[in-house]
């Protein structure tokens, strides 16, 4: 008999995931704002985590998962924020 894992075990998991990839971007944000330096940053790389993003977002609400969708939304802002660094330094 396969034994369930409680529902609420399952959203925590999933909004631990999300605090871990937002808090990944958050590091390479500062240090690019405090150095106002973006030299090393790929402006391609950016681009596809934009992208990648937004195709997160639309599956996190077409299937109505809220960790997938806070993470991808801090991501999202925090790749704005590297693009505008990056067209601005």
């Amino acid at each position: 008999m396969k034994k369930e894992i409680n529902p609420k075990l399952i959203e925590f998991i999933g909004y631990l995931g999300s605090l871990l990839s937002c808090i990944t971007f958050i590091p390479q944000v500062y240090l690019s704002w405090k150095s106002q330096s973006v030299g090393d940053l790929s402006l391609l790389m950016i681009l596809i985590v934009i992208s990648s993003t937004i195709v997160w977002l639309t599956y996190a609400y077409l299937i109505k998962s809220k960790p997938v969708f806070v993470a991808n939304s801090v991501v999202f802002v925090l790749s704005l924020m590297l693009l505008y660094f990056k067209l601005t330094f």
